[in-house]
């Protein structure tokens, strides 16, 4: 049997979950499918905390409190950070950004991603949203003005809008011949969970090592602040070395990596370790579809800005299609479509330049750049204007800003 809609969101993930929240009351007729389950598992305080975490800005706040998802993150777990400390170390350049400096309460919160999916879930399942679990896509073309998706089962499904939100190895980026540029940092990211003797004060703390970015993003659980999330960035070569150590090895190469910022090192749960690879589709958009989120663009987990970029994909690109469907034009337009990739490819391309750049200066030997490194840091902690507009960008409160995001 076939199934039809007006829209199919390929990939029930945290940003294709975000659109469909946001089309609800479109009067289209929305379904989402996902290869997995689509369950929601009951949230346990004292479970361990899950490896892989965001840096959810104000904006991607702004927009999960509009979706009624924010409410639901909270309840189970969040960790607000007020402050970041970032510090060169080959050098002694350091710089301090602080959310006081722009009135704000905090500068983000670390949230592990399974928190937000599950939130996420928890919210679709109390709407009217079409869902289709365990559909894991296998072949998909073009039929007349639709696009005809077949699944592994055997079940088909048509639409005249397909949007791509199943991630960085995306299949239907893959199915319809979207072109990429992609490179391989030549890094890989450890990622888990540590405990140390110190707190964290609140703080992300990033050190900027000779093979990449060492990051302590802090986690809270009953109160306490000795647990963080940390995202090791370095060379396959060294971290074959660190995942092949036991426990104890391990916390006493993180702490000394760390130069004891956070005092000793306690414990650590399981690592993952993760290739490092940026990719960008050279389109967002064709007659038909879109691709949001990490089918669109993979960035350097340098500033943790990955979600928050697809969750501007995904407030903009619902912004775009209700427009649309208020003035009765055809959302499958190519020119209709058009319109969300002029508005987020800039800004995607402009902040992917800039994490590359700023990967590549701290990655730099020569004498030279390691001292301009250095005083450029230095210059810019006595700057408190220049810090307040990075802060802000931080934020995510700049620039064209969907409804959504918007105070």
């Amino acid at each position: 049997m076939e199934m039809r809609a007006d829209l199919l969101i390929v990939g029930a993930g945290m940003v294709g979950s975000a659109l469909a929240l946001a089309l609800q009351d479109s009067g289209l007729e929305v379904l989402l499918l996902d290869g997995s389950p689509l369950s929601v598992k009951p949230f346990d305080a004292q479970a361990p905390f899950e490896p892989r975490v965001s840096a959810l800005s104000a904006a991607s706040q702004r927009i999960l409190e509009r979706l009624g998802v924010w409410d639901g993150i909270v309840s189970r777990r969040s960790s607000p950070y007020r402050d970041m400390h970032v510090w060169d170390g080959s050098g002694t350049g350091e710089i301090h950004f602080s959310a006081a400096s722009v009135h704000a309460d905090a500068l983000g919160h670390i949230i592990e991603n399974r928190v937000v999916q599950d939130a996420l879930l928890d919210r679709l399942h109390d709407c009217d949203l079409g869902m289709l679990a365990n559909a894991r896509l296998e072949q998909m073309r073009r039929s007349g003005d639709d696009w005809l998706l077949t699944l592994a089962d055997g079940r088909t499904l048509r639409a005249p809008l397909v949007i791509a939100a199943d991630g960085a190895n995306s299949a239907v980026r893959r199915l319809t011949g979207v072109a990429t540029r992609e490179w391989d940092y030549m890094h890989h990211a450890i990622v888990t969970s540590v405990r140390s003797s110190k707190p964290h004060q609140m703080t992300a703390w990033q050190r900027f090592t000779d093979n990449g970015p060492l990051a302590f993003l802090p986690l809270e659980r009953d109160g306490q602040q000795d647990w963080c999330s940390i995202v090791w960035s370095t060379t396959p070569g060294e971290a074959e070395q660190l995942m092949a150590m036991d426990d104890e090895g391990f916390c006493r190469a993180l702490e000394r990596a760390f130069e004891g910022r956070l005092g000793t090192v306690l414990s650590a749960d399981p690592r993952l370790c993760v290739p490092l690879r940026q990719r960008h589709a050279k389109r967002y958009v064709a007659e038909g579809l879109a691709l949001i989120g990490d089918a669109a663009h993979t960035i350097h987990p340098l500033a943790g800005q990955g979600v928050n970029l697809g969750f501007l994909d995904a407030a903009v690109l619902a912004e775009v299609l209700l427009q649309a469907s208020s003035r009765g034009e055809r959302l499958a337009d190519v020119k209709v479509l058009s319109r969300y990739e002029r508005r987020r490819m800039p800004h995607n391309l402009a902040l992917m330049a800039a994490m590359e750049g700023f990967e590549r200066l701290f990655q730099a030997d020569p004498l030279p750049v390691r001292w301009l490194r250095n005083a450029g840091l230095k210059m810019v902690e006595q700057m408190p204007e220049a810090k307040a507009l990075f802060v802000r960008e931080a934020l995510g409160l700049t620039g064209d800003l969907p409804a959504l995001a918007k105070a």
